[in-house]
């Protein structure tokens, strides 16, 4: 057999059992070497490694950031108010020995599921010790923080970092929904009256300040008109006492035409009263009060058609005397009706 025609085999399986022997990891990996299921190196950073052919095998795991989405859970809170939770968690490889003495040959998918089983009782237990309040509200920060924490001490044993946590989803049951937004119209609806009612009462004190303004403003204003009405009647007063005290015989006498104007008022008015009345005093005279002058004459009326003068105007018959009454009648006539 010629020799070069076995170079050419020798040569082709020492590049196949070199290239065997060679491994490469890429930097979103890291990669185990294990012998007969015993791990012999550790290769976390990129590059080139050798292993023994045949004998040896690489197994290779992601080295990056993963994540796991965690099953729906009810989670009954201090307020006995039950909630399903939806979390989610980042983690990642730390230790490759460990991580494969804890998952096996499950790798990933393996390690998914521990750490679903470390998750939910970490959220139960961090979530049933706090009202449903808190982790509705702003506070849920510090509560996915100290699920994080916890899952993250017990996931250390896989050889795992839990990196963080976050609640996706915080909703009550689907049959406590229609309880709760019951009792959200109804809180509402208390607020809406609440509100109705003190727009009623501050309406009310608006009414009754307005009401009180108008009270004052016209009591106010009456007081003043008193005052002004007061002030008229004591300078008319004033007037009429000086006008009484220079000449008290002729005040005497424009009263009493002030008394016959208003009492002998159109319209059939009547008046009795014995006829030697100090009513009367002026229309019984037939001269004036001493000091009062004698009003002018009237001019004479043209003569009508029957030749008889007209009385003058102003003249008035109410100045004769009552004629004596007849024997056998009272000893006081009515008096005559003035119109």
């Amino acid at each position: 057999m010629n020799r070069s025609s076995l170079i050419l085999p020798i040569l082709a399986i020492l590049v196949a059992v070199g290239f065997s022997s060679i491994f490469i990891v890429d930097e979103r990996e890291k990669a185990l070497v294990l012998q007969f299921g015993q791990v012999k190196a550790v290769k976390e950073e990129p590059g080139i490694g050798f292993k023994i052919p045949l004998i040896q095998e690489v197994v290779r795991y992601d080295g990056r950031i993963l994540g796991l989405p965690t099953q729906p859970l009810e989670v009954t809170p201090l307020d006995d108010r039950r909630l399903v939770v939806d979390a989610f968690a980042r983690w990642r490889i730390v230790d490759l020995v460990e991580f494969r003495e804890a998952v096996g040959a499950g790798g990933i998918e393996a390690a998914q599921t521990r750490l679903q089983r470390i998750m939910s009782p970490a959220i139960r237990e961090v979530l049933g010790g706090v009202p449903s309040i808190r982790v509705l509200s702003e506070d849920r920060t510090v509560l996915m923080n100290q699920i994080r924490d916890l899952a993250r001490r017990q996931a250390l044993a896989l050889g795992v970092d839990v990196i963080d946590v976050r609640l996706t989803r915080t909703d009550l049951p689907e049959q406590n929904l229609s309880a709760t937004y019951g009792r959200m119209r109804a809180e509402r609806e208390r607020e809406a009256a609440d509100e109705i009612a003190r727009g009623n009462e501050a309406a009310q004190r608006v009414r009754a300040a307005a009401d009180r303004t108008v009270v004052e403003v016209t009591s106010e204003a009456r007081r003043q008109a008193e005052v002004i009405r007061g002030e008229a009647d004591a300078q008319r007063n004033s007037v009429y006492a000086e006008a009484f005290g220079r000449d008290p015989e002729f005040f005497a006498f424009t009263r009493s035409l002030t008394s016959y104007e208003r009492a002998l008022q159109s319209g059939g008015s009547s008046i009795v009263m014995q006829p030697d009345s100090e009513f009367f005093q002026y229309l019984r005279s037939d001269r004036a009060p001493e000091g009062t002058p004698r009003p002018a004459a009237p001019a004479a009326a043209s003569p009508d058609t029957d030749g008889a003068a007209a009385p003058a105007s102003g003249q008035t018959e109410a100045n004769e005397a009552p004629a004596a009454p007849p024997a056998g009648q009272d000893a006081v006539p009515p008096a005559p009706a003035v119109q």
